[in-house]
């Protein structure tokens, strides 16, 4: 056990993306189409859990991590950890940015992916605000965090419970079966009596819902949508 993060599926290694999930089911909601698609096509995809989802109304952290390991398993991921902040308390500490920080410098991302901050849970925009500061601190020669300095290359936020405005759209129709049997993973959460509009047995039809509107304005059939605040650089041969 590291001591910013525990590992609950593979091993620490370069990434070339990592996840942020505030709690355990979020990164396959938000974005697990695209980390399946990548780890289907050779890249290091990871999940990095703030917290361990411990306040949730349905089922418990051990049952949990055992669900997070599930799911990692199905969607191929090379690693995925938790960093153990306070479930419901996720906001932008020194303490905690040092702790994220010193994670990406022991699993190195290339790309990240963060919740978006226009979102109706503390804990979602709460993890935005501190993936910035913790992004920062990872790159600095001087930040005393552990490790060697490293530099995330691209920051994307994916969605999480509110309408966002996509800059970025990624093709998932192929990965729909994968998708959702790594959400249902987490059956604790999804078996059960629904408690919210994400914690429900509904979650995949619900999110495919979504998918599928993102899919319109990609032409395709299901898309996930995502967002970023500086200029994507693309080779005009490939549009």
């Amino acid at each position: 056990m590291n001591s910013a993060f525990e590992t609950v599926h593979g091993d620490v290694q370069p990434l070339d993306w990592l996840c942020l999930a505030p709690h355990p089911d979020d990164a396959e909601i938000g974005a697990g189409g695209t980390l399946i698609r990548l780890a289907q096509a050779g890249k290091k995809v990871g999940i990095l859990e703030l917290s361990r989802g411990e306040k949730g109304t349905q089922g418990t952290p051990d049952v949990r991590v055992q669900e997070c390991a599930r799911a990692a398993q199905i969607m191929g991921l090379a690693w995925r950890g938790q960093l153990g902040l306070v479930d419901g308390e996720i906001v932008d500490t020194a303490k905690a940015a040092h702790r994220l920080a010193a994670t990406l410098r022991a699993v190195r991302p290339k790309v990240l992916v963060v919740p978006h901050f226009k979102d109706r849970h503390p804990d979602h925009f709460g993890a935005y605000h501190l993936s910035k500061r913790a992004v920062h601190l990872a790159q600095l020669q001087k930040a005393y965090v552990g490790g060697e300095p490293h530099r995330v290359s691209r920051v994307l936020m994916y969605q999480g419970n509110a309408d966002i405005t996509p800059t970025l759209l990624v093709d998932v129709e192929g990965v729909q079966e994968v998708w959702a049997a790594a959400i249902l993973a987490h059956e604790s959460q999804f078996a059960g009596a629904a408690i919210s509009e994400t914690v429900t047995p509904e979650i995949v039809e619900r999110r495919r819902a979504r998918q599928s509107y993102w899919g319109t304005l990609g032409r395709v059939r299901y898309a996930e949508a995502f967002e970023v605040e500086t200029a994507l650089l693309v080779d005009p041969g490939a549009l």
